[in-house]
């Protein structure tokens, strides 16, 4: 005896159609995890391969951001340099100036220009040019100028020398900003 022998004949085929569609309902639950698993498995991959991407666009970023600091860092250092052999400079100017301004004014040092010859005032009694250690022949007539007008020429070249050297730290600013290393 089968077991369809014991199901009564009018519910037979009721019986059959419900098994088949219980096994079809498996087989279609089945098919659905197995499908539901190699999507969740395509998903984690496709996942994992965005994440290296991204780190490996994050490293490159941070390794150029590296760079750049380094790089900027090194024009500080460039910069501050500069900075310091221009300040260097224009303190030796300023104590240059001031070394012979104080020797102005005790009289140690006496200003002079050199008179032209043919002008009127090269016709007066100039100071002539001391003579050189190896002979007796003079230089050219000299006048020596007041102290004051000495003075007011020194601070003028002074003005002058620290433009120069602030004009030159200008420079060499603009050219080390400008330039890419």
């Amino acid at each position: 005896m089968s077991i369809l022998d014991l199901i009564p004949a009018p519910v037979r085929p009721w019986a059959i159609a419900l098994v088949l569609l219980a096994i079809a309902g498996a087989g279609a639950a089945g098919s659905w995890t197995i499908q539901d698993w190699r999507y969740g498995n395509a998903l984690a991959e496709q996942a994992r391969q965005s994440a290296d991407v991204a780190r490996a666009a994050a490293e490159a970023t941070v390794g150029a951001l590296v760079i750049e600091q380094d790089k900027r860092l090194a024009l500080e250092q460039r910069l501050k340099d500069n900075d310091q052999t221009h300040y260097k400079d224009l303190s030796d100017a300023q104590t240059a100036q001031q070394r012979l301004s104080d020797r102005l004014a005790t009289a140690d040092v006496r200003l002079s220009v050199l008179l032209n010859a043919g002008s009127a005032a090269g016709r007066c009694d100039g100071l002539s040019a001391p003579a050189s250690a190896g002979g007796v022949v003079h230089g050219p007539a000299r006048a020596e100028l007041d102290p004051a007008h000495a003075r007011r020429i020194i601070g003028i070249t002074d003005a002058g020398d620290r433009g120069l050297i602030a004009l030159a730290a200008c420079q060499e600013y603009a050219k080390e900003v400008s330039t890419p290393k």
